[in-house]
């Protein structure tokens, strides 16, 4: 049995991919070992992490968060691990070169291939981000979403690089689809003005507890998230492919390897071939293999994966 930390700065003020990532590892966990989830303040102490007399500190955050772990190990004694949540750019080199943890985790092959390029002196491996297969799941409670089918739906925070406005303008390519965002952020008043002009009453932004996410997924008929190429994972996608929805995402090379052939892949550029993709992933069923491939992804397995990685340090 190890003692372990996480480091999460936002956790339980905000619900992202690592937030969720957090709360879904730290849980399969602690059914073997000791965990302590430090937030708010508590993550960026060190006289908290070297209180605990940690063997695993996994930084969430980065930075100087990352930076001050890093350091901390001098007097702590402790494996500094960092997960790669932030995605490809400046933050993760400094997460790596700088840093320097004892193990970096990268989410997808393409993040693995590039972080091999800039860790000098860490380990680095593979292990994606998952779901949990028990809450997430195809049979269950729907939510009344008060929109017209068919429902297209995207979960993410609603900020510039999630590029929701594609898929806006895509939908108001066809006809009789509605689109429900849910999230919240910077863009909201932006993308609600924008939905009102070009789709009316098919679109509607909501916020939701994660608890009520499952309902939310089922209710729907797509799932679909035009995010960034930095990306770094996207385990919104694998919520909704484990509750039977198809995919339309961007084509690149992340995606391809989480959702597979479970959806369509598509410039979401190009509004046209946005709306067109959409327009034929709803009239095809891709229920099981998105549940089959969501199975790859269980926070089971992905804990199990952790725990070697811990023990190979």
């Amino acid at each position: 049995m190890s003692r372990i930390a996480f480091l999460s700065r936002y956790q339980n003020t905000i619900q992202r991919g690592a937030e969720t990532f957090v709360r879904e590892l730290s849980k399969e966990l602690s059914s073997k070992h000791e965990v302590d989830i430090l937030s708010g303040g508590k993550a960026d102490s060190l006289e908290e992490i070297n209180k605990g007399t940690y063997q695993i500190v996994i930084a969430v955050n980065g930075g100087l968060q990352a930076l001050k772990a890093s350091l901390g190990r001098i007097k702590g004694n402790y494996k500094l691990v960092i997960s790669s949540q932030a995605g490809i750019g400046k933050g993760e080199i400094f997460n790596i070169a700088i840093a320097k943890p004892d193990l970096f985790v990268a989410l997808t092959e393409t993040m693995y291939r590039w972080a091999m390029g800039w860790a000098w002196g860490s380990k680095v491996i593979k292990i994606p981000n998952g779901v949990d297969l028990d809450k997430f799941t195809s049979i269950g409670e729907r939510s009344d979403l008060k929109v017209k089918k068919p429902i297209v739906l995207s979960v993410g925070a609603l900020v510039w690089y999630k590029h929701h406005e594609k898929t806006i303008k895509a939908l108001s390519l066809l006809e009789n689809v509605s689109l429900v965002l849910v999230g919240d952020g910077p863009e909201k008043k932006k993308l609600e003005n924008l939905g009102r002009k070009l789709l009316g009453d098919r679109f509607k932004i909501i916020q939701a507890d994660y608890n009520n996410m499952p309902k939310i997924y089922r209710a729907a008929d797509l799932f679909v998230l035009p995010s960034w190429d930095r990306e770094a994972f996207g385990i919104v996608y694998v919520e909704a492919m484990a509750c039977g929805l198809g995919i339309v995402a961007p084509n690149d090379a992340t995606r391809n390897e989480i959702i597979g052939r479970s959806g369509i892949l598509v410039d979401v550029s190009d509004s046209k071939k946005y709306a067109q993709a959409i327009e034929q992933a709803l009239k095809r069923d891709f229920r099981k293999k998105a549940i089959d491939q969501a199975k790859r992804f269980s926070w089971e397995k992905i804990a199990r994966e952790y725990e070697e990685a811990f023990n190979n340090l």
